[in-house]
C-alpha cells in the first residue's frame, strides 16, 4: 500500500468512516469533524516542509509494508528533518518497518540493509507487560480471577481504546488483558499521560497529555504541552525505559507511561511503533516545535552511522 492518495485508506458510508487496514469504525460526528478541522493548519505546514524536502539531498526512507500516513507522527517528523519517502527498497538509505498491526512478521531485506523497528514484532498488551515487569522489577498485570479489587480491562489489539474498570475478582475474558489501576489524577479532575517518544534510545521530550478522568481511556485529550526529559524523570527512570524499549526492539515509538501518585512508580502500559501525532489538542506552535526537536533525533538515527543501540541521553 504504498500509494500517496491517503483518502483512499477509508470507505465512507451512512455517516460512518471505515479505515480499510484495521476495520476501525469512527462515525462522523461534529466532534471528530473538528478535529478533523484543527489539524489541517498543521497538515499544511508540513506539506511545505515536504515540498522542500523533495529538492534536497536528504536521506531516502523505504516504508513497508505501509507508507506512512499525514497522520501519523513519523511522516511529519520525516519531512521537518529534510528526509524523503523513497522510491522503492533498492534506493533507500534506510528500511522503516512500519505496520498497525498487533502482530506482524519478520520482513526479508538483503544483507546490509539498514532496519528501523524490524525486531519489534509484538506490541501485544500482554507482552508489554511481561517485558515492562522483566525491566522495572514490579509487575503491571493481575489475574482477574483472583485479584480483589478494581482492575482494568481492555483488548489485547492495537489502538483499541476501550480499555475499563471492573471490579475483581472475575473471570478472564479471551484477548483481554487485566492491570492494576494506576492512579495518575493530577488533582483538577484530570489524569496525565506521559508520551514519550523514543528514537533510536532517546527521549528527546515528553508530551503530557491529560483528559477528563471520565474518559481516561479515550484517544483525546483536554489538553497537551510538552517538557524537558530531565525535567519529568530521574537519570534512572530514564536509564529504566530506554533499557524497556531495548527490551522491545524499539527503534522509533512512543511509550505511553503513568506515573502513580500514590508510590511515584512508573508503569509503560503501551508502545505505540505507529503512533500517530503530534496530539490535536496541542497548539499550533508546539506542534511545530516538538516535531522540528524529534526531527533533530530522527536525522541521527538514520544516520549511516549511527548503531540504533539505545543511549538515553538526547
Amino acid at each position: 500500500m504504498h500509494s500517496a492518495l491517503w483518502w483512499r485508506d477509508f470507505e465512507f458510508q451512512d455517516g460512518v468512516v471505515t479505515v480499510k487496514k484495521t476495520g476501525a469504525r469512527l462515525r462522523l460526528e461534529p466532534g471528530l469533524i473538528g478535529e478533523v478541522l484543527a489539524w489541517f493548519p498543521f497538515y499544511f505546514v508540513v506539506e511545505s516542509w515536504r515540498l522542500k524536502s523533495a529538492s534536497q539531498s536528504g536521506p531516502r526512507i523505504w516504508f513497508t509494508p505501509d507508507r506512512p500516513r499525514p497522520w501519523y507522527l513519523v511522516w511529519s517528523v520525516l519531512h521537518a528533518a529534510g528526509a524523503r519517502i523513497a522510491d522503492s527498497p533498492e534506493t533507500a538509505d534506510a528500511v522503516f518497518v512500519f505496520d498497525d498491526c498487533t502482530v506482524c512478521h519478520p520482513v526479508q531485506a538483503q544483507p546490509g540493509t539498514r532496519l528501523i523497528n524490524a525486531g519489534c514484532q509484538s506490541i501485544a498488551k500482554s507482552h508489554v507487560a511481561r517485558v515492562f515487569e522483566q525491566c522495572f522489577g514490579y509487575p503491571l498485570s493481575v489475574d482477574p480471577e483472583s485479584w480483589a479489587g478494581r482492575m482494568v480491562e481492555k483488548s489485547e489489539i492495537n489502538g483499541a481504546h476501550d480499555g475499563r474498570i471492573i471490579q475483581g475478582p472475575a473471570p478472564a475474558r479471551h484477548g483481554h488483558v487485566y492491570q492494576r489501576v494506576i492512579d495518575n489524577r493530577n488533582g483538577r479532575g484530570l489524569v496525565e499521560d506521559l508520551r514519550c517518544p523514543m528514537i533510536g534510545g532517546r527521549i528527546p521530550l515528553v508530551l503530557r497529555k491529560r483528559r477528563r478522568e471520565a474518559v481516561r481511556f479515550c484517544n483525546s485529550n483536554d489538553e497537551v504541552d510538552f517538557a524537558e526529559t530531565d525535567t519529568v524523570f530521574t537519570p534512572a527512570e530514564q536509564d529504566s525505559l530506554v533499557r524497556f524499549a531495548r527490551a522491545m526492539r524499539l527503534d522509533w515509538g512512543g511509550l505511553d507511561v503513568l506515573r502513580d501518585r500514590t508510590d511515584g512508580r512508573l508503569y509503560v502500559v503501551d508502545v505505540n511503533k505507529t503512533d500517530m501525532g503530534p496530539p490535536i489538542a496541542m497548539k499550533l506552535r508546539d506542534k511545530i516545535t516538538v516535531t522540528r526537536r524529534l526531527a533533530t533525533a530522527f536525522r541521527d538515527l538514520v544516520r549511516p552511522s549511527s548503531s540504533l543501540q539505545p543511549d538515553r541521553r538526547s
